[in-house]
């Protein structure tokens, strides 16, 4: 487990998911690393934290939503993450293969900072809202479960090293809780990341 140890948290009582394949009894580390050469600029490959691939997302090249293709380390589509345009606030989707909408993030500006909030219905049919708490751009960072209080991912600049700094690319582990979907968290920090850059005009 190395550096990561001392970050791992407490399980679940009951699991959260969406796509129950990527939940684990144990702690799950996510490197989340944005593509060096990408033609789109905009891709992403997201690894844990032994280097086995996790999942592999597509940036599109022209599109107002900015519409983002996720497969599994096999290469099958899972969802797509899309902006929602006609909104006050930033607010993105996750939708399945037939474009059925599966999450909402949405963003609420506030005195300190801006934060998300993430609505889903689990895989078993049970309505979830997940925040975050801290900001994005902070050294760590939580994503809580909105019931229970619970955080059930950890967002963590610190645990790499300068060499995953290197070429300018946005890096960052996230710890995933026992019990949780891994492919859930990453694709909301996905869509954090891209509500920070919509605000910063990048």
């Amino acid at each position: 487990m190395g550096i990561f140890g001392h970050h791992n948290l407490d399980p679940v009582a009951e699991p959260i998911a969406i796509f129950d394949q990527f939940v684990a009894k144990e702690p799950q580390t996510l490197v989340l690393r944005e593509k060096v050469l990408s033609v789109s600029g905009d891709s992403f490959e997201i690894k844990f934290a032994d280097g086995q691939p996790c999942l592999k997302v597509h940036g599109a090249w022209v599109s107002l939503s900015g519409r983002k293709k996720v497969e599994d380390a096999h290469g099958k589509h899972l969802f797509d993450i899309v902006k929602e345009l006609l909104h006050t606030h930033a607010t993105y989707a996750v939708e399945d293969t037939h474009g059925k909408k599966m999450c909402e993030v949405k963003s609420s500006l506030q005195l300190l900072g801006s934060k998300a909030t993430a609505s889903f219905t689990d895989s078993n049919g049970k309505a979830r809202v997940l925040k975050m708490k801290g900001g994005w751009f902070d050294h760590t960072a939580d994503i809580v479960d909105d019931k229970s209080g619970q955080t059930v991912a950890r967002i963590d600049r610190k645990l790499l090293s300068g060499r995953d700094l290197v070429f300018g690319q946005q890096t960052y582990a996230v710890v995933v809780a026992p019990g949780v979907d891994a492919a859930l968290i990453a694709a909301l920090c996905i869509c954090f990341d891209e509500k920070n850059n919509d605000e910063r005009g990048e």
